[in-house]
C-alpha cells in the first residue's frame, strides 16, 4: 500500500501574505504535501499569471506539483507541471496533446466509477472522487461513498485523490480505504497552516500503520 500524501488546493484568495503561507505548509509537510492546485476564478491569463508565479516558484523549489484548475491554455502558459480538470473542462487526450506526455492530468469523477474508468482510458494520471463531506470550499451535488474508494483501489492501478469537507478529524477512514491524497483547501488556510498541515501528516502516520 502507498503512502498517502497531501494534495493542498489554494483558497481562490491568494493575495497579500499567501505565498509566505503557502510556504510554512509544504515546509510542515515536507514528504507528505506533494502537490498544490493553483484554483482562480474570474482573472484574465496575465493576472493569473502574475499570482502564479511567486508560488510555482516555491512549489518547484520543493519538489511540488503545480497543477492548474480546469485550465489547459493558462497551464500551458505558465509550464505547469499539470492541469486538473472537472468534467465540463475538456478531454484529457486534448490536453496531453496541448501539455505533453510529462502532465499530470487529473480529473474530476464525482461519485461515479464510470467516469472514472472513463479517465482512465482516456490517460488522467490520477481521479478525483468526492465530495465525502459537506465542503465550505465548494458546493457539492456529490457524495462520494467510502466503499468507492476502497473498491478503487483493489481494481484499478491509477492513485485516487479524496476530495470534499476532509480535515484532520475525519480523514483516517479515507486513508485506511485506499486513498492515495487527500485533497485538502478549507482546513488548511482557515487557520493556522502549519498546524493544520501537522494534524494531517500525523493522522497519516498513524492510519498508515
Amino acid at each position: 500500500m502507498t503512502d498517502c500524501q497531501l494534495y493542498l488546493i489554494s483558497p481562490l484568495d491568494m493575495s497579500g501574505t499567501f505565498p509566505e503561507r503557502l510556504q510554512r505548509a509544504l515546509d510542515a509537510g515536507k514528504g507528505v504535501a506533494t502537490a498544490f492546485q493553483f484554483r482562480v476564478k474570474g482573472l484574465d491569463q496575465h493576472e493569473a499569471a502574475r499570482l502564479a508565479e511567486p508560488l510555482q516558484a516555491i512549489c518547484a523549489a520543493r519538489e511540488v506539483a503545480f497543477i492548474v484548475n480546469d485550465d489547459v491554455a493558462l497551464a500551458k502558459r505558465l509550464g505547469a507541471d499539470g492541469v486538473h480538470l472537472g468534467q465540463g473542462d475538456g478531454d484529457p487526450r486534448e490536453a496531453r496533446a496541448d501539455l505533453g506526455r510529462e502532465a499530470q492530468i487529473g480529473v474530476t469523477c464525482h461519485d461515479s466509477r464510470h467516469l472514472a474508468l472513463e479517465a482512465g482510458e482516456a490517460g488522467a494520471d490520477y481521479v478525483a472522487f468526492g465530495a465525502f463531506f459537506p465542503s465550505e470550499t465548494k458546493e457539492t451535488s456529490h457524495r462520494a461513498e467510502i466503499e468507492l474508494l476502497e473498491w478503487w483501489s483493489e481494481m484499478v492501478e491509477l492513485p485516487s485523490v479524496a476530495i470534499g469537507g476532509i480535515t484532520p478529524a475525519n480523514c483516517a477512514p479515507l486513508i485506511k480505504a485506499g486513498a492515495d491524497f487527500l485533497a485538502v483547501s478549507g482546513a488548511i488556510w482557515s487557520g493556522d497552516e502549519v498546524a493544520a498541515v501537522k494534524a494531517f501528516v500525523e493522522q497519516i502516520g498513524e492510519a498508515r500503520v
